[in-house]
């Protein structure tokens, strides 16, 4: 049997959040996903998460989410992740002591996938423990469940770092799912092992926007060198970027990759 995983790239503000809420039964009719992921670092407008926008998603249909480096821009994340039966992840890569936890398994009947959050190092300004190190960690200590299905959101600046970790999960994983930069790629594949892989699955944000911000703002910015509050377009096009997966749930091995993009009027 395959099981059927769509996700969804870093979700940017109310624009993006109405966009998967607008466009995600349709996919759920037509893909007939087990699984809905979403990165939702960026659902609070843009900056972080509360527990007020992650419902308003999990009602819309979206089963777990995963975060990145933004995950505490909204202190109130701290207590979602302090709950054990949250459906938020943090980065597993994260220094001991961090709130949350950076890998948990979702149960589907009686097949078990075990999501796994990691952020990147290169580029990035915070000295986070080694994503390789750790996704072996993490695979170590969950060898004795009966997985069906491993997949990773591996949160990253430098395309090397994301392909990196791909190829030495290679086998090992299920998918390896970059997000962060908010711009989708060209490069989805299953590596030669059997691990679907795209470098970055791109943004459910403001088409007419600089990776989701209100540009003006964002030029100001690169013209005068004085920084300025990032603005969220609320309304307009919304670019939906997401990636479809079918894995065989006894060998873990992707069968398919898919990319999604559309286009949402909101």
């Amino acid at each position: 049997m395959n099981l059927k995983i769509l996700m969804f790239g870093d979700i940017s503000g109310r624009i993006g959040r109405n966009a998967v809420t607008k466009i995600l039964p349709t996919l759920k009719k037509k893909l007939d996903p087990d699984l809905v992921i979403a990165n939702a670092e960026n659902i609070a407008h843009g900056v972080g998460i509360t527990e007020k926008t992650l419902n308003e998603l999990a009602e819309a249909g979206v089963d777990f989410f995963t975060s990145g480096d933004h995950v505490f821009d909204k202190r109130e994340a701290v207590g979602i992740l302090e709950n054990k039966n949250s459906s938020l992840i943090r980065p597993a890569n994260f220094p001991p002591g961090v709130p949350g936890v950076g890998a948990k398994l979702f149960e589907i009947g009686t097949k078990k996938v075990l999501v796994i959050n990691l952020i990147g190092r290169v580029f990035l300004k915070n000295q986070y423990d080694c994503p390789f190190r750790k996704a072996d960690e993490i695979l170590d200590e969950f060898k004795n469940e009966n997985l069906s299905a491993i997949i990773v959101d591996f949160h990253a600046e430098a395309t090397s770092e994301k392909n990196g970790l791909a190829q030495y999960l290679d086998g090992r994983v299920s998918a390896v799912l970059g997000t962060h930069t908010h711009i989708g790629t060209d490069d989805w594949q299953v590596l030669p092992a059997g691990t679907a892989f795209v470098t970055d699955i791109g943004m459910v944000g403001a088409k007419d926007s600089i990776l989701g911000v209100d540009k003006k703002g964002i030029l100001r910015t690169f013209l005068t060198q004085i920084p300025e509050a990032h603005e969220i377009p609320e309304e307009g096009v919304c670019l939906v970027n997401a990636i479809y997966l079918e894995i065989d749930s006894k060998t873990k091995q992707a069968k398919k990759i898919k990319k999604i993009k559309e286009e949402i009027k909101i």
